[in-house]
């Protein structure tokens, strides 16, 4: 059994290590992943199966109907569930089926073993015939581009896989049939409920594959894909205004309308257990049953033969209450089940499409090491043209780029407007005013348009402003959704669909919207657009502060920034940077600032630069960045949040590189600082010694304490910059 790992708070910058002898005596998977290897294997005799890769296990007990019997966090031998549900539920032409699952628990608080043979089947239940094991698979092709990646991901990532297969009750439908054989399961109506456990992370993935092998169409109305009695986070007697969730963080792909992940995780609901009658909660109100579900529908038809595939739900077990380490595991996650996510090119958003204009910033990107130019929005590019002249010239463009090493893509938007007729249009409330429906005729044929442009252009990037409202419609004469209830999954079903697409054919998705786990690159990394209309030096601080605040449950790679090289909606000549040359001491700042945190920038504007000086201060940050690119996306270790009174600082760490970490320090007085700051190195693998150099200078030897800190002086110039690389 594992020891607890490491609580960590930062207390006047300072990592307080309370467990550090006793958890380095076993391997921290988040240093060193390589020894928890997933597998699947019988227990009990084979009465049972599980799931295990030395940081959960999850148990099935096989009869009389599967269910999950323990889920266990094997890194702090604790228990995620307090008892036993269904596998899922299927509401199939207006009724609802448990599949698998048990009943008869004495009481819902916990579950002792002894109880589990005296647990009684459901006759109405889907029921378990049988189980198949094997790897894990791409959920979608990706065309890798590892020019923009610290390192090349594997992809699947590596693991096992375990299908439950149930088929219908001898009552479904209201008909009797014969009892199946545990393999004869053509002609009837089964339901696959699928895992995958993967190698190194403590994330298990669910979900359902519906398959109608009758001769009758069914309606799926709607499913929950999982179902757990979690383990209660506080037990609190009266109303609670504010409750804390079970230490089990979850994550469906089904994720849509927000720049994070609790604004737009939609398929994930924790409410109260109506079975646990036996909670402290005097109302029975405890958030302890978790169900990953739709908010609606989907109301799906399957035909005969065909089938369903739902969304999948991620399941983290957290080892720790602590933000930092909850937020490592969490960005930990989306490099293993997402890692195009890692992907980060230097990029500039051109706010012109003319030719002329769109050569000069490839020219000049080219120069400095840029590596990809949108034309963003404002620009005058047309994603919806399907004029072939048009088209002609922007293949014309796409292959001048392609021979400076530039990637092409450009800017549509979905949300916020109207469709081509307004019959096309959704019918009901949206999230952002008038919108096209993606289920109307409009929709099919603007989201067809994209692959038709790339297809003929050699265009490698889609910056898609939308479909992040999730929005429904009402309209029952669009052809591709009946009414209100199908509506949200058809259309993200028809996004998700050329994101999924877009991902096979190596092409760039900057969203700002929560579709990583379907193919999107970058969202937004603290994005207020009037931020960027305030004075240089109020852009300074509060570019570090977003940075500071958006990393703890992205990458760095997975958030972008934006520098106004022109005017952006106000703010006159004192928000903007034009003339470069004029304001070179900003923008060297806003250079060090992104890159310093390896996050890439929307530098909007006609170029990047106007003078032989201001070329070599963007290729100087420029040349750092690649130069320090793998430990630069690594994971930023959050040490003291930008306030313009003193200095301000983050840690890149990266175990696993030959540079374990890079200290990134920001002066923004008008005097020099001289410092002696305490430096945790836990998370960059180093537990005695390390080599640190100062802005890749002379390096010296640096004992650590057996807190795993280093006493690194430092001396800041006034409105200053300057780093520390560990190795």
């Amino acid at each position: 059994m594992r020891t607890n790992r490491f609580l960590y708070g930062i207390v006047s910058c300072t990592f307080l290590v309370s467990a550090a002898l006793q958890a380095a005596q076993s391997p921290d998977w988040l240093l060193d992943p390589t020894p928890f290897r997933a597998q699947v294997r019988a227990h009990a005799k084979g009465r049972e199966v599980a799931l295990e890769n030395g940081l959960v296990r999850r148990i099935f007990r096989l009869a009389p109907n599967a269910v999950t019997v323990s889920f266990e966090n094997l890194m702090t031998g604790e228990s995620i569930i307090r008892g036993v549900r269904p596998e899922a539920i299927v509401e199939l032409d207006g009724a609802k089926y448990e599949v698998g699952g048990l009943s008869g628990q004495p009481v819902h608080n916990f579950l002792q073993p002894d109880w589990i043979g005296k647990l009684e089947a459901n006759p109405e239940a889907f029921r378990f015939v049988g189980y198949k094991t094997g790897k894990t698979e791409a959920r979608f092709p990706w065309k890798k581009r590892t020019e923009w990646m610290p390192r090349d991901m594997p992809w699947p990532p590596p693991g096992v896989s375990l299908t439950l297969e149930f088929v219908a009750p001898a009552n479904f439908g209201g008909v009797e049939s014969p009892r199946e054989t545990l393999v004869q399961t053509d002609g009837k109506l089964v339901v696959e409920v699928h895992y995958e456990l993967f190698d190194g992370l403590p994330v298990v993935s669910k979900w359902i594959v519906v398959r109608n092998g009758t001769k009758q169409a069914v309606r799926l109305n709607s499913f929950v894909s999982e179902i757990l009695a979690a383990v209660e986070y506080e037990s609190y007697v009266d109303d609670n205004p504010r409750w804390d969730l079970p230490s089990l963080y979850v994550e469906t792909d089904y994720a849509f309308g927000g720049m994070g992940s609790k604004g737009g995780n939609r398929g994930v609901r924790w409410g109260p257990d109506p079975l646990y009658q036996s909670q402290v909660n005097y109302n029975r109100n405890t958030p302890c049953l978790l169900e990953c579900r739709p908010p609606q529908g989907p109301d799906q038809e399957i035909a005969p033969g065909g089938s369903f595939e739902s969304f999948r739900a991620f399941e983290l077990a957290n080892d720790t209450t602590e933000r930092e380490r909850k937020g490592l595991a969490q960005r930990r996650m989306y490099r293993c089940i997402a890692p195009w996510a890692t992907e980060n090119p230097v990029l500039m958003h051109v706010r012109s499409a003319r030719p002329d204009a769109v050569r000069v910033a490839i020219d000049q990107c080219a120069e400095v090491g840029f590596e990809m130019v949108i034309l963003t929005f404002g620009s005058g590019f047309n994603f919806e043209s399907r004029d072939p002249k048009y088209q002609a010239q922007m293949k014309e463009l796409a292959d001048y780029a392609k021979s400076k090493g530039i990637v092409l893509g450009g800017y549509s938007l979905c949300a916020s407007r109207g469709a081509g007729t307004p019959a096309d249009n959704t019918v009901g409330t949206n999230a952002f005013g008038v919108a096209p429906c993606l289920g109307a005729n409009w929709g099919r044929e603007y989201l067809a348009q994209f692959r038709n442009f790339m297809e003929n252009t050699g265009l490698a990037v889609l910056e898609h402003d939308g479909s992040y409202p999730g929005d429904t419609c009402s309209a029952t004469n669009h052809p591709s959704h009946r009414g209100y209830a199908d509506s949200q999954w058809v259309q993200w079903k028809a996004i998700t669909d050329l994101y999924k697409w877009c991902r096979g054919n190596g092409i760039y998705l900057n969203i700002p919207d929560w579709y990583f786990l379907t193919g999107g690159t970058k969202t937004g990394m603290g994005y207020r657009e009037v931020n960027w209309s305030l004075p240089r030096a109020y852009q300074e601080i509060i570019e570090r502060q977003n940075i500071f605040d958006g990393t703890w449950e992205k990458t760095p790679s997975m958030g972008w920034m934006f520098v106004p090289l022109t005017e952006y909606q106000g703010g006159g000549a004192a928000a903007t940077i034009e003339p470069l040359k004029d304001h070179l001491p900003h923008y060297e700042q806003r250079l060090a600032n992104l890159f310093g945190a390896g996050v890439m920038a929307c530098y909007r504007g006609p170029r990047l630069y106007d003078t032989d000086e201001t070329k070599a201060v963007v290729m100087r940050w420029v040349d750092f960045y690649r130069k320090h690119r793998e430990v630069l996306n690594a994971d930023i270790i959050h040490l003291r949040r930008a306030d313009g009174r003193d200095l301000d600082y983050l840690l890149h760490a990266n175990p696993a590189g030959k540079e374990k970490g890079l200290l990134m320090v920001y002066n923004p007085l008008d005097r020099e600082i001289s410092r002696t700051l305490r430096v945790p190195l836990y998370y960059t693998g180093k537990t005695a010694t390390a080599s640190v150099s100062e802005r890749d200078g002379k390096a010296r030897t640096m004992k650590l304490d057996r807190e795993f800190n280093i006493e690194l002086p430092v001396k800041v110039l006034a409105r200053g910059v300057t780093w520390f690389v560990v190795k």
